[in-house]
């Protein structure tokens, strides 16, 4: 089973990563002997948040989410965002997607987490085949292999039937499961004490389309990694336990595939 050779890493400051600064973060322990680097991928309800957090945890990979990078920006001005942030967070509030230049200009920003000796496990890119490619170009500048893409399936119906009862924080946007992950407190949040809520986007008539169209747009991505060997689809269906311990023998049995490729490539 994977784990990590050298002693348990203290927390990793990732303010390099949410608030752009400049720099490499700064480590409070040993680096793991091994770094992994990964991406995530899973539609809404499908435990991808529950499923990173284990990876972090076990791995001591670095998270890097894009949204929690759009949700750090409030926490500073305005003028100390930088240039690709600035442009993002306009077409977000004019409600339109975020140009793929921009979005890898946002990440080209921050090449020092790319670079991160804890490696990494980004979670929200890519989305689209463009984004895959433009990250490829980086590792390959950066002489950085990527290991595995994990990909949490879950059929429709399961997922909105989680969404279903998924409950939101109004004021630091923490979310709960009714089921899964239920409050101390029904209806308030566990970490900061606010007002629990549904989301409009979370009821099943919304989740439906929302779920179909992730489907839709991620399909081409899907395949752009798994004709390169990466992928690793992972039943998300079952107890959160399950799920992240076929994920770590299916990483496992990647890695040891391909070291086999690179040791036969020196013969």
């Amino acid at each position: 089973m994977l784990t990590i050779e050298a002693e348990k890493a203290g927390p990793y400051n990732r303010s390099a990563w949410l608030y752009g600064t400049r720099g490499p973060c700064e480590p409070t322990g040993l680096f793991p002997s091994r770094p992994f680097r990964m991406i995530l991928l899973g539609a809404p309800g499908s435990g991808k948040g529950t499923q990173a957090d284990m990876l972090r945890h076990r791995l001591e990979v670095c998270p890097l989410s894009t949204g929690d990078m759009f949700r750090a920006a409030k926490d500073i001005p305005e003028e100390k965002h930088g240039p690709a942030l600035r442009e993002a967070l306009a077409y977000m509030r004019r409600g339109e997607l975020v140009p793929d230049e921009t979005v890898v200009a946002l990440v080209s920003e921050r090449l020092a987490c790319i670079r991160c000796r804890y490696g990494f496990l980004l979670d929200g890119f890519p989305r689209t085949v463009a984004q895959a490619e433009a990250l490829e170009k980086i590792l390959h500048a950066e002489r950085i292999p990527l290991d595995a893409v994990i990909q949490l399936d879950m059929p429709l119906e399961e997922a909105v039937a989680r969404l279903g009862g998924r409950r939101t924080c109004s004021i630091c946007k923490a979310t709960f499961h009714l089921a899964h992950k239920p409050p101390k407190v029904s209806g308030i949040c566990d970490r900061c004490g606010g007002e629990l809520y549904h989301r409009e986007d979370d009821r099943p008539e919304s989740a439906r389309v929302r779920l179909t169209e992730y489907e839709r747009g991620t399909a081409p991505l899907v395949s752009y990694y798994a004709k390169k060997g990466l992928l690793l689809p992972v039943a998300a269906a079952g107890p959160p336990e399950e799920v992240f311990e076929k994920t770590l023998k299916l990483l496992e049995d990647q890695i040891v595939r391909a070291a086999a490729t690179a040791e036969r490539s020196l013969v």
